[in-house]
């Protein structure tokens, strides 16, 4: 692998995971919420 293609690749990979975090972060929240309004009710 050429030092190009393995920067394209760690790149390609630490993008991969935000998203994967921010999914992941996206779910805690919504069960936190839903937890929070059955509480509510």
């Amino acid at each position: 692998m050429t030092p190009e293609e393995e920067k394209e690749f760690k790149q390609r990979q630490k993008s991969r995971n935000w998203v994967i975090g921010g999914i992941l972060l996206f779910f805690v929240v919504l069960f936190y919420a839903i937890t929070i309004a059955r509480m509510g009710d």
